[in-house]
């Protein structure tokens, strides 16, 4: 009974975040807007309203506050572990191609850190744990990118190459959601003075990012649509709602990540899919319907399997 009613107070929790991307959603599909509205709430929220929001936020870390480096050996293990075994399904299960094999298992692990993870940590765990976050943030494009294209490539030519290691870190290093975070980082350890009324303009901005990017989200997914081939994808959410969680948090407890650590880095892999991976689809020319069917799927879903992680980790000993 108790279980339940956490389940049910977590569930309340998250709600207003899935009706803000519900509210975007429809606002698309009802209001008609035009892509263009779309495309440029999209830039803003991702290279002004979120750079700022992580640099107000990490500008005031404090330097004893510490991070535990294993959250990042617990977060990207449990997602190359969980890589392995949806190439594994995927070649083995729906006879895909390398190439193909790739998407599905990046389907698997690629997490929306940005749109969705942030604001639920935010709700659900408060301030002190975003930086936890931002540390994954810095190294989830660049790991996740490098992984994809050094297997594309491999699986393509039959070789690797310096060339995907390179591009990859050029792209992230211009990454404007980077730029804020490692900007922030640098202001909090030299202890650079903040002027009041610039600290307040960006906590301004801080406090509505979390909505609006919420909102955008729901924006964006109104361009996708369900495709066939659904086998493929309900297997894409399972590998990335249910099995990278639990695989996150069995890591997580063999190598004793602290407990806000750990609710962090398993709330983290339970939400849905990043757009990124969409993009990494289309990219690759590959499984474009599925990704983007599972995108759709796994943010209506997240509503109730991420609170219901939560619930279950609060009482497991």
């Amino acid at each position: 009974m108790n279980f339940l009613i956490t389940l049910w107070v977590q569930f309340l929790s998250t709600l207003p975040l899935f009706i803000l991307i519900l509210l975007g959603f429809l606002a698309v599909k009802l209001g008609r807007w035009q892509k263009t509205v779309t495309d440029s709430l999209t830039k803003f929220t991702f290279y002004i309203a979120f750079p700022i929001m992580l640099f107000q936020i990490m500008s005031h870390f404090s330097e004893q506050s510490e991070i535990d480096i294993k959250l990042l050996l617990v977060f990207f293990g449990g997602s190359f572990i969980v890589f392995a075994i949806g190439c594994l399904i995927a070649s083995k299960i729906f006879k895909l191609n390398g190439s193909q094999s790739t998407l599905f298992a990046m389907g698997g692990i690629y997490t929306n850190t940005v749109f969705v993870g942030i604001p639920i940590i935010k709700m659900l765990l408060g301030d002190q744990a975003i930086p936890i976050v931002a540390i994954i943030v810095i190294f989830n494009a660049l790991i996740l990118w490098t992984l994809a294209t050094v297997s594309i490539e491999f699986v393509q030519m039959g070789k690797l190459s310096g060339r995907s290691f390179i591009k990859a870190l050029k792209n992230v290093s211009k990454n404007p959601i980077i730029i804020g975070i490692f900007t922030g980082i640098v202001v909090n350890y030299i202890g650079l003075p903040i002027p009041n009324f610039i600290n307040q303009s960006t906590k301004m901005v801080s406090d509505m990012t979390a909505p609006l990017s919420l909102i955008v989200l729901g924006m964006g997914l109104a361009e996708y649509k369900i495709r066939d081939q659904f086998l493929i994808t309900g297997s894409i959410c399972i590998l990335k709602l249910a099995i990278l969680p639990i695989v996150t948090y069995i890591v997580g407890k063999l190598l004793g990540l602290p407990t806000l650590e750990l609710q962090v880095v398993v709330l983290l892999s339970s939400v849905s899919i990043a757009i990124n991976c969409y993009m990494m689809a289309r990219q690759f020319e590959v499984l474009q319907g599925p990704i983007a069917s599972s995108l759709l799927i796994s943010t209506a879903l997240s509503s109730v399997t991420t609170p219901l992680i939560l619930s279950i980790m609060t009482h497991l000993p």
